[in-house]
């Protein structure tokens, strides 16, 4: 992984085998990100994307394997418990055009993935809602 800072973002590149959440997870880490906003693109071999359940509070996940490009990578960047808490959401396309998204939990880099992290002032932290089981905005 490389990555740059320009301003208030943070350019990354992911490369060839790299796990890409965990690669924003690191330079959020290395340059303090409490709060900002993630998006992407690029290409990956294996990803697990899932869908929450409300009503059960679980995750559903599927895990897909072959080439796909990463069509689409939005999220955000938070805090919770003192940690970095990344949320982010994929669309992935296979090559006969099927599309899948969806929560994204993990995704291994084939070609490159290129990831903009733009920082926000201030920060946000999470709280767990007994009511839906989510990890929202302590706002």
């Amino acid at each position: 992984m490389k990555c740059k800072k320009i301003g208030n973002t943070l350019v990354l590149r992911a490369d060839r085998g790299e796990e890409l959440l965990k690669a924003i997870q690191s330079a959020c880490e290395q340059e303090n990100v409490k709060l900002g906003f993630v998006t992407g693109l690029g290409a990956v071999d294996h990803a697990v994307v899932g869908l929450y359940r409300v009503a059960e509070q679980k995750y559903y996940s599927n895990t897909f394997d072959g080439e796909m490009e990463l069509t689409s990578l939005m999220g955000n960047v938070t805090e919770m418990n003192g940690k970095v808490y990344l949320h982010l959401h994929a669309n992935l396309a296979k090559a006969d055009g099927q599309v899948i998204g969806g929560h994204l939990n993990e995704a291994v880099i084939s070609g490159t993935g290129e990831i903009f992290i733009h920082i926000l002032d201030g920060s946000v932290g999470r709280r767990r809602d007994e009511v839906t089981g989510l990890n929202l905005f302590d706002l």
